[in-house]
């Protein structure tokens, strides 16, 4: 049994989602925000976390099989390592379908991720 704490990117509000930070520039972070961020930012800190999360990002349909995406240079059992700690983070959901698993990521944790680095916009 695992005892890594998911913390999620995004929240839901009743209207959609939410993201779980404010943006950089709105107001100081809470200790709560400021950890789930730097999960994030943790995660796609590595080179191969970062091209595996493009190469789902990017990937046709906005899903990926792993067969599809596990070439970036290490073995296998260390792309599967890279995608799990990509799922802690909350960055990567995916989905068993026979022998193979499928990554996704959701259009809202893009959202989520630019909207953290956003600027204000001038007046």
């Amino acid at each position: 049994m695992s005892n890594v704490k998911v913390l999620p990117l995004l929240e839901a509000d009743g209207q959609g989602v939410v993201p779980c930070c404010p943006p950089l520039t709105e107001r100081p972070m809470t200790a709560e925000e400021a950890e789930t961020a730097a999960r994030m930012f943790k995660a796609l800190g590595d080179p191969v976390r970062l091209r595996l999360f493009s190469a789902v990002a990017s990937h046709e349909g906005g899903e990926a099989c792993v067969c599809d995406i596990s070439d970036v240079g290490v073995s296998q059992p260390t792309v599967s390592h890279h995608l799990k700690k990509l799922k802690e983070a909350g960055l990567l959901t995916s989905e068993r379908r026979g022998t193979w698993v499928y990554y996704r990521v959701e259009p809202s944790v893009l959202a989520a991720m630019g909207k953290l680095l956003t600027l204000p916009a001038a007046a």
